[in-house]
């Protein structure tokens, strides 16, 4: 409206100077125009007006929404000066929003800062503990970040914010307190723990048992029928109590890597020789591709690689078919610092839409349960925590009944292992 009424009065003197100055036609025609000119002006005022009043009316929502959002919000332009700062921020940093709004927080700055928590949250490399949840590259970064004193448990995933024409205006940091969620995990990683100890106990007795009466003479074929079924049952119970422990570790940060320099190339060799009893029971060929190195030097736990590598040649076997094949191959990977294994197999494969639960615990896929019922789920999740915590990645590609392959990279670079046990969910 402000137009209009800067045009209304320009309007009346053009036409008092033409009604002192023009013939009454030309006048006429005059004041017509003016007229005209006015209702549009009106118009486009009050279209103008209307428009600035839903922008307000979106930017105060928006604002709204912001600050009673359960997660924290910090907005900070290209210079690192902080632009939005929510009630959720103010209570997991413990600091009011008018004493950081405007500030610009840089390296030097950070020493200044009353929350340690805050300094780290903003440079989560500067943390005691932090780990990655997603790949460097990657235009959206999420960091977990643990605190010790207090004890406090953060998600802190980084956005890049763009114009429409793709020029960075500057980043927005939202702040999940996912303490309560780690509490509830190590509580539940606690039970698993305690009932699986409790378990333990009474399944090896069982397991001692059967194994006693299985060298008694006398006994009927029937009768050793029943112990050696029970003795495999013992020991399938024996597996999935021995599992739940790993896990109920490995959620704990506390698995336990002896890390050491060894030949990664002898160990697989090591590895295929424990693994060729049961491929020959289910009548699988297995094959070695070795590489031109005669050896390639890691930094790894031999135990638990060993474990990684064989809960995937495990499931290659048992899962393929009649005379099938598992190839196991390991090359240094070209212009990188990572060495990567790669076990492919001829079995039954997996289905497109259980891939991405594959890695999780107590999964199994839904062919795999025709075939097999026996089994925990639990060895790839223990897998992929093995060679995450090696600094490495693993992923699968497969096609139904045609075999499947997995990869996974460790690192020869022993600076690029984490410097702290901690779950890969």
């Amino acid at each position: 409206m402000r137009l209009f009424w800067i045009f209304l009065p320009i309007a009346l003197v053009i036409l008092v100077i033409n009604f002192l100055n023009l013939a009454p036609a030309l006048f006429y025609a005059t004041a017509s125009l003016i007229a005209v000119l006015g209702i549009a002006v009106l118009f486009a005022s009050l279209k103008l007006a209307s428009s600035n009043l839903e922008v307000k009316v979106e930017r105060n929502e928006m604002k709204s929404i912001i600050q009673n959002l359960r997660d924290g919000i910090i907005a900070y332009d290209t210079d690192f000066r902080v632009l939005v700062f929510n009630r959720a921020a103010e209570e997991i940093f413990s600091i009011p929003a008018h004493e950081i709004i405007g500030s610009i927080i840089s390296l030097d700055y950070a020493g200044k800062l009353q929350s340690k928590m805050l300094t780290q949250s903003m440079f989560p490399s500067l943390a005691e503990s932090s780990t990655n949840r997603t790949e460097i590259s990657s235009n959206i970064q999420v960091v977990d970040v643990s605190f010790d004193n207090p004890e406090v448990e953060l998600r802190i995933t980084t956005a890049k914010i763009v114009d429409p024409g793709g020029s960075l205006l500057g980043f927005v940091k939202i702040i999940h307190d996912r303490t309560r969620e780690a509490a509830i995990l190590k509580s539940k990683s606690a039970f698993i723990t305690i009932a699986a100890h409790q378990l333990r106990t009474p399944v090896n007795a069982i397991q001692w048992t059967l194994e006693t009466l299985e060298k008694e003479d006398g006994l009927s074929a029937e009768g050793k029928l029943f112990i050696a079924n029970g003795a495999k049952a013992a020991t399938n119970l024996s597996q999935i109590v021995n599992g739940l422990l790993d896990v109920a570790k490995i959620e704990e940060g506390r698995f336990g890597y002896k890390f050491e320099e060894l030949d990664l190339i002898g160990l697989i060799e090591e590895t295929l020789k424990n693994v060729a009893l049961t491929a020959k029971g289910y009548g699988i060929n297995i094959y070695f591709n070795k590489p031109k190195d005669e050896s390639i030097n890691v930094v790894a736990d031999r135990e638990r690689l060993m474990l990684a590598i064989t809960n995937v040649l495990d499931n290659a076997i048992k899962y393929n078919v009649k005379n099938g094949s598992v190839t196991l191959g390991v090359a240094k990977l070209p212009d990188s610092t990572f060495v990567e294994i790669k076990i492919e197999d001829t079995g039954i494969g997996i289905p497109e839409g259980n891939l991405s639960k594959l890695f999780t615990k107590f999964f199994r896929g839904e062919n795999v349960l025709k075939i097999q019922t026996e089994g925990s789920g639990l060895g790839l999740y223990i897998t992929k925590n093995i060679i995450k915590r090696h600094g490495g990645d693993i992923r699968v590609e497969s096609e139904l009944n045609r075999g499947t392959i997995f990869y996974f990279t460790l690192p020869l670079d022993p600076n690029l292992i984490p410097k702290k046990e901690t779950v890969f969910e």
